[in-house]
């Protein structure tokens, strides 16, 4: 060897002992052997049976120990059951998927200059999840799957707490009132949309709004059974003919409301009057808009016409606070984030940050709210189901793509597409003759925040005013390099939050979204069979009949094969634009049709 240096190997120490045997190995490990080593013999091989035995036994009791300890630490987590009277606030985040948080938490750093560490409210008290499909897609809608919150039980999508062989399901909300609770509803979309109608109302298909405004007021099996409503949706109250009215008929349910004892607002002087629930009288029917709230970043600005939902959160749990003070039963509130849903079917990344944004202030009201009342209570909360397949990422060209997104780009704009897409239309009309080139660049600089527009999206918007709110969305999310699926709906899993982890210990983890309906239920300790059978029961005392002299139910027309799926038709074929399937004679599985 150079140096003078001796091989590895014969570097290995040598005893007495050792050194026959490790030449034996040396031996076999350079001709690639397995070589078995000789059997120890006396005290030693003793010794180390002993050795084994006792690390075996020892690692037993250790495993036995830490089941038991886990097993005694999960009885006392699983199953809360407050004794006494409580209170349940159960909020929607419509359409929120986990990274509609990411974005809005980037977007909240970003524009108030906060370090990265720094997080929401609502960041600091999630618990699980919840899987949405309903029973006829693995894509459901807000129908099916506030069914699934209400009456925990699977539905189709469109349904309005009926099951698929279009019978009603009794709710957590009616199985309340008829316990003893009061009970409320506070929504930023229409109270008679999708989710709020899913607690009090029963119809076949979610289209059915005017339907469902009279079940709300009391003309359905159980009569009044909300003691407080606040959101939108007026149009559906007023009768046909007069301003304001979108009902097909010329009923007046708010007419109707006041017969059966609410007190009815419709401004924000009125709500104003309401003293964030000081001066509430019960019952009471609070309708703020003809449609929809607008977004946050759009009723911001015009806060002296339309209360925020943490203002009317504060009003509802002030006002059934103070009056279920002396009751033996506490209240059950709904509140739902509404239009965090319509900002991801419009794509609009500006207008659902806002959304998130003003959601997350409300979660913030409601876990001071349960923190001061001295009533015992929790609060849960989920979505429905996420909204445009949002990603916190786009690929705008072929290249690799940077990796970057660009919250910058949503702390310049001041309006939603929807409210610039209605700014336009209204321009189109008033002022046809105009060079509507300079209003669209006007409208992007000053709305949005964007002047690095190009001639191909301005003549875009002026020359297909109809998809203006897309087109302005879209302008939007390229900058900010936002990306989108789609304009529906997700099959994503969403996220659960509560007040106390402790207090909704059944919710911990994953779960399908009927076990979040299961919880509302064994919260406030409610049977819903009985409200199921009179509602079965009672059922046909309101059916009426159609100007044709033909018989409707009271849940009104059923769906038909074009707007339902079966479930499992649905589930064992695939159909989409992509590659289509005959579901029926004469039908194609085309999007169309689901």
């Amino acid at each position: 060897m150079a140096g003078g240096e001796e091989p590895l190997l014969a570097q290995r120490p040598s005893s007495e002992l050792s050194n026959e045997d490790n030449l034996a190995e040396e031996d076999a490990l350079l001709n690639n052997e397995v070589r078995r080593q000789p059997e120890k013999r006396g005290w030693g091989k003793w010794r180390e049976g002993a050795i084994f035995i006792w690390a075996l036994l020892a690692t037993a009791a250790v495993i036995i120990l830490a089941v038991v300890y886990q097993h005694e630490s999960s009885k006392k987590e699983v199953t809360p059951s407050p004794d006494g009277k409580r209170n349940l606030i159960f909020m929607v985040s419509d359409g929120m998927g986990p990274t509609s948080l990411s974005m809005t938490r980037s977007f909240r750093q970003y524009s108030e200059g906060l370090p990265y560490s720094n997080k929401l409210v609502i960041d600091q008290h999630m618990i699980g999840q919840s899987r949405t499909r309903s029973s006829s897609s693995l894509v459901t809608d807000s129908a099916a799957g506030a069914t699934a919150f209400s009456c925990g039980m699977k539905s189709y999508n469109g349904a309005i707490s009926v099951l698929p062989d279009h019978s009603p399901c009794g709710t957590v909300l009616e199985a309340a009132k008829k316990a003893g609770y009061m009970t409320g509803l506070v929504v930023t979309t229409r109270i008679t949309d999708a989710t709020p109608a899913c607690f009090a109302a029963h119809v076949n298909m979610r289209s059915e709004e005017d339907r469902i405004a009279e079940q709300l007021m009391g003309e359905y099996p159980l009569g009044v059974v909300v003691d407080l409503i606040l959101g939108g949706g007026r149009c559906h109250f007023l009768p046909n003919g007069t301003e304001g009215s979108c009902r097909a008929d010329d009923k007046d349910i708010v007419g109707l409301a006041k017969d059966k004892g609410f007190h009815y607002v419709d401004d924000r002087a009125g709500f104003d009057k309401l003293k964030l629930g000081d001066a509430v009288s019960f019952p009471l029917l609070g309708l703020f808009a003809a449609g929809d709230i607008p977004y946050e970043v759009d009723r911001r600005n015009e806060n002296d016409i339309y209360p925020s939902l943490h203002e009317m959160a504060q009003t509802a749990m002030a006002a059934l606070s103070a009056a279920t003070a002396n009751n033996d039963k506490g209240f059950f509130l709904m509140i739902e984030g509404s239009r965090i849903d319509h900002a991801g079917h419009a794509n609009d990344p500006l207008a659902q940050v806002h959304e998130v944004l003003e959601y997350d202030k409300t979660f913030a009201s409601v876990l001071e709210f349960l923190e001061k009342d001295s009533t015992q209570g929790v609060m849960v909360s989920t979505s429905d189901h996420e909204t445009g397949g949002l990603a916190v990422a786009r690929q705008l060209s072929p290249e690799y793509p940077e990796y970057n997104w660009f919250p910058s780009v949503l702390a310049n704009g001041s309006q939603s597409a929807e409210r610039l897409a209605a700014n336009y239309h209204a321009h189109l009309v008033t002022h046809p003759k105009d060079d509507m080139t300079a209003y669209i660049e006007k409208s992007l600089e000053k709305g949005l925040g964007i002047y690095d527009y190009e001639m191909k999206e301005v003549d875009l918007l002026v020359d297909e005013p109809a998809i203006a709110a897309y087109t302005f969305a879209d302008i939007v999310s390229r900058r900010a390099q936002t990306g989108w699926s789609t304009h529906g709906h997700s099959a994503a899993d969403v996220n659960i939050y509560a007040s106390s982890p402790k207090g909704a210990s059944p919710l911990i983890g994953n779960h399908e979204n009927t076990e979040v309906g299961n919880f509302l239920r064994d919260y406030l300790d409610l049977d819903l069979g009985p409200v199921t059978k009179e509602l079965q029961e009672k059922g046909a005392l309101f059916d009426t009949t159609d100007a044709k002299g033909e018989k409707v139910g009271w849940m009104g027309r059923l769906p038909d094969n074009d707007e339902r799926l079966d479930g499992q038709d649905h589930l064992e074929h695939y159909s989409g634009e992509h590659k289509k399937h005959k579901r029926h004679a004469g039908g194609c599985g085309c999007a169309s049709e689901l």
